[in-house]
């Protein structure tokens, strides 16, 4: 008796009949609707009357939502297993990782060998299909260096390039009978997928010993393997097997389960009233079923990594505690997800475990499990994290990226609620339609949590202020896991800290946003010859200064090929072309102009979603900040001395006044009220010391956390005035006593003062 405690799945086994093409792939969208887990198609290319099963799958994923879907079983003999790889994994991604792979070594080999395939023997095509699983997976390693070679017998990769990966980590299932097979099932696939009236010799007690005996001769754990079953049959009145009605078939089902270790079953029908019958009929109270003899008999459940995975795992951290409603989106060092999650935008990382909550609820739960483990903790939206504490070396990282809703919940009050996780490009594509915008950095790849409890210094900064300045309510969890709403009215100490200091306080869950009427704006970008960098840059402050509100200007220096250059990026919060034009014009005289473009467009093409993976790979990355009243000879001398020399790579000067400065000072934690200008350095490692004493030479009254890098018990002095530090210090010692929000720009709570 065997139960390998796999979670319950049910799907349809379905004719690709092509005399009426369109009527499999209402039986396909009918199976997702009923609630079924998973539509498998037939694949004998051979036949002419069947739709190609691969064509079809395309078909049904751009039908479907949620369904995965799978060939039962793909004929791998006419499907070479490099192109297969690349096939599954595109429309892996395209349907949002939503592709299985049922594989088969061959059948009907008259029909094979008439469509141009080889024919092969019962020993060849097993050791065939070994080979392309090795193909397959190859091809998906894309993470791995060096090109792709395999030398099989009947399979061969001469340095094929890797990927693309799939969205999701592909499941393997063979349909196998024989003990060859069933042997290979062991040492590589994920599952086993037979059809119950073939499985005769072997038993399936016999093929499952089988199977099990394989996988650990390889150093496997054999509940890796999934066991899938067809099943056939009708609902009526017969005493026989799955012919009954639907409390008949759970009845028979149910052993297989407890006893096989089955579980999944797709039912083999074409007829719609039957699937509906299975899917809403037979699968609950099967589910249910299971669900109580396995809490009687305190059977072990959950998926299993493999071994593999297992030996990659960090110090510190109680992997077999990590809370049942997060292990599914959990991911290990040895997971295939883990090269897409352990790293930021511009920092490597490798943390010991990824957590990924969906809710409020699961945030709570994946900080007390956090907080319990012997290692570092990170917190992470979008994954940008310039500042570098988004990941870690060997701890937890709490990703909020799915928790990225955007909701517009009073149009006539443009009030918009948005998840952490959400970035900003996607933010700006939502609420363009509705004529809506909200001022939110200069780049759409970056994520809404970071920002908006930090400031949001962004191309409508002069216009519309820092996007904390429009957050008009905040859900959080706090550090004892509990959720919180901090508004004006509920916790105001918290929602004031919140803005401007948030990664001290707490993790919030959801922001309520206050966008503004924005249709099209004005987009400019002007490229000037910089080779006199300080007559360039106060000219240029200068003219910022004196521009009108509307116009956000921002500013970006480099060294190209031996020519300094000045980038200006500016956006006109309006359609007005002829006002924006000539404020624009008055930027063109101050040095000579390489290139000038200006464009009437959406704001949201403006931050344009980028949804780009996330690798790191910056670790000499060095990034310093500050703030400035105006762009004077100092300021002017000390930026071009430091590309000069070489011992910057890159600037940058973000306009902040206008809007910025009309918000009292003390109105949010982020106090700096007065500056026009925010400046960014990008500092070489190995002129790290000469820069920094460089950059102390400018007239800065403050800096933006968000932008340094390093020295962080330095930058935070610098960050808060001393009045609004202190009291930040109370409002921690307040909502996080124990300091337990510490690894961004840590604030030491106040100690209580003795009476």
């Amino acid at each position: 008796m065997t139960d390998y405690g796999h979670d319950l799945r049910f799907g349809s086994f379905l004719t690709p009949q092509n005399k009426a093409p369109q009527a499999v792939v209402d039986l396909a969208v009918l199976s997702e609707r009923v609630g079924l887990d998973l539509v498998t198609f037939q694949d004998h290319p051979y036949q002419p009357a069947f739709l190609d099963a691969w064509t079809l799958m395309s078909w049904v994923a751009a039908r479907t939502e949620r369904i995965h879907l799978s060939g039962n079983v793909t004929n791998l003999p006419l499907r070479p297993p490099a192109v297969l790889a690349r096939s599954v994994a595109s429309l892996d991604l395209l349907s949002g990782g939503r592709v299985d792979l049922g594989l088969g070594a061959g059948a009907f080999w008259e029909a094979i060998e008439a469509m141009g395939g080889r024919r092969l023997s019962p020993g060849e095509s097993v050791q065939a299909l070994s080979e392309a699983i090795d193909v397959m997976r190859g091809i998906w390693a894309e993470e791995e260096r060096g090109t792709l070679r395999v030398d099989g017998t009947y399979y061969q990769v001469k340095g094929a390039k890797r990927g693309p990966a799939p969205a999701h980590d592909v499941p393997i299932w063979l349909g196998a009978y024989k003990p060859r097979m069933l042997r290979l099932i062991g040492e590589k696939a994920d599952g086993w997928l037979p059809s119950l009236g073939y499985v005769s010799s072997p038993t399936v007690s016999e093929a499952n010993a089988i199977i099990d005996e394989a996988a650990e001769r390889h150093g496997r754990d054999p509940r890796e393997i999934r066991r899938l079953l067809n099943v056939s049959g009708s609902f009526g009145t017969s005493a026989q097997q799955f012919q009954g009605p639907p409390e008949q078939w759970v009845e028979q089902l149910l052993p297989l389960v407890l006893e096989e270790g089955f579980s999944t079953f797709v039912f083999g029908s074409d007829d719609p009233v039957s699937l509906q019958t299975f899917a809403q009929e037979v699968a609950p109270a099967l589910r249910e079923q299971v669900a109580a003899e396995r809490g009687a008999a305190g059977t072990r459940t959950g998926g299993i990594r493999p071994a593999s995975v297992l030996a990659k795992r960090r110090d510190g951290i109680d992997y077999d505690g990590v809370p049942a409603s997060l292990g599914e989106r959990a991911v290990e060092p040895g997971d295939r997800a883990y090269s897409t999650v352990r790293s930021t935008y511009l920092w490597p990382g490798s943390p010991g475990l990824v957590l990924r909550p969906t809710t409020a609820q699961q945030v709570s739960e994946a900080l007390r499990y956090a907080r319990a483990q012997n290692a570092p903790m990170s917190v992470r939206s979008g994954g940008h994290g310039i500042s570098s504490r988004s990941t870690n070396d060997g701890g937890t990282v709490i990703d909020l990226g799915g928790l990225n809703g955007v909701e517009i919940l009073d149009r006539e009050r443009r009030l918009v609620r948005i998840g952490p996780g959400a970035r900003w490009g996607d933010v700006a594509a939502v609420l363009s339609p509705h004529g809506l915008a909200i001022g939110s950095g200069d780049n759409g790849d970056v994520g809404v949590g970071g920002l908006a409890t930090t400031g949001g210094q962004g191309l409508l900064g002069r216009s519309y202020g820092l996007t904390i300045d429009h957050v008009r309510g905040t859900e959080v969890v706090l550090a004892d896991g509990s959720v919180v709403r901090a508004d004006d009215e509920h916790h105001p100490e918290l929602f004031w800290a919140l803005r401007g200091a948030g990664a001290n306080m707490g993790i919030v869950t959801s922001f309520d946003i206050e966008a503004t009427e924005l249709g099209d704006v004005v987009f400019a970008q002007i490229l000037h010859d910089a080779t006199n960098t300080a007559e360039f840059l106060q000219s240029w402050g200068e003219l910022v200064e004196t521009s009108p509100r509307e116009l956000t200007p921002f500013l970006q220096l480099v060294q190209q090929r031996g020519q300094r250059v000045a980038q200006t990026y500016a956006v006109w919060a309006g359609d007005d072309t002829e006002r924006a034009a000539r404020e624009l014009e008055r930027f063109l005289p101050v040095a000579p102009v390489l290139q000038q473009t200006a464009r009437l467009l959406p704001y949201a093409a403006v931050v344009a979603p980028v949804n780009a993976p996330h690798e790191g790979g910056q670790s000499l990355f060095r990034s310093r900040s500050g703030l400035v009243d105006h762009i004077d000879a100092t300021t002017a001398a000390v930026l071009a001395g430091l590309l000069e020399r070489g011992d910057a790579g890159y600037a940058q000067i973000r306009s902040v006044g206008g809007a910025v400065n009309d918000v009292p000072a003390d109105a949010t934690a982020y106090a700096h009220r007065s500056q026009n200008f925010s400046l960014t350095a990008v500092i070489r490692r190995r002129h790290e010391e000469q820069a920094d004493r460089e950059w102390r030479k400018l007239p800065t009254s403050g800096l933006y956390l968000s932008f340094e890098t390093h020295d962080h018990a330095a930058a935070l002095t610098k960050a808060f005035p001393p009045a609004t530090l202190e009291r930040l210090r109370k409002a921690k010692a307040v909502y996080d006593p124990e300091n337990v929000f510490r690894s961004n720009f840590a604030i030491t709570p106040a100690v209580p003062v003795e009476n």
